[in-house]
């Protein structure tokens, strides 16, 4: 497969959330330990439950499109084609200003319930 720049990324929270310049997102499965006498010492695991959270950040465009605490339908696009989605909740929001900085801002999210990775 080739290479795919990220230039034509972009975030949705129902609409594409503007300044967008990064997004990042952790999809785990739990390890549960179920060592016991019979492995003779070596760990032995099962997978518990599956979840994902992560964050997006660029430069304030108008006011935040999301507050903290709200649920939204979460679509991170690798390019036009290539995407995460599922639902989220907002779980933070961050602003950072500087006198010789651009306005930033940061937001958290964590996942409910199934994410839909890219295909293909």
């Amino acid at each position: 497969m080739a290479h795919l720049a990220g230039k034509a990324g972009y975030v949705d929270t129902g609409s594409a959330v503007a300044g967008i310049k990064s997004w990042t997102i952790d999809y785990n499965s739990d390890a549960l330990e179920t060592t016991d006498f019979a492995d003779a010492g070596v760990k032995s695991y099962i997978i518990g439950g599956s979840g994902w959270s992560g964050t997006f950040e660029g430069y304030k465009d108008g006011a935040p499109q999301t507050l903290a605490g709200s649920s939204v339908t979460l679509s991170l696009y690798e390019d036009n084609t290539y995407l995460w989605t599922g639902t989220a909740f907002i779980t933070g929001i961050h602003a950072t200003t500087s006198a010789d900085g651009i306005v930033s801002y940061s937001y958290d999210f964590t996942g409910t319930g199934a994410l839909t990775p890219p295909v293909g």
